[in-house]
């Protein structure tokens, strides 16, 4: 019996981490100004949060 196998390489798709550094270094300072406003949107968040979640201590 003479079998043929019949193989296709095909690559898989990119990662999604592939995809996002690809496209990181395509826009360039785009991506780190966002990057960079993302953190410190979320920092004052996290100080806004602790501002009022403060106990109230009394004298």
């Amino acid at each position: 019996m003479n079998s043929k196998k019949v193989t296709t390489s095909q690559t898989p798709p990119p990662s999604f981490v592939k995809l996002a550094m690809r496209n990181m270094v395509r826009k360039g300072n785009q991506s780190i100004i966002h990057f960079l406003s993302t953190a410190l949107g979320f920092g004052l968040f996290i100080l806004l949060l602790a501002s009022l979640g403060r106990p109230n201590m009394p004298n």
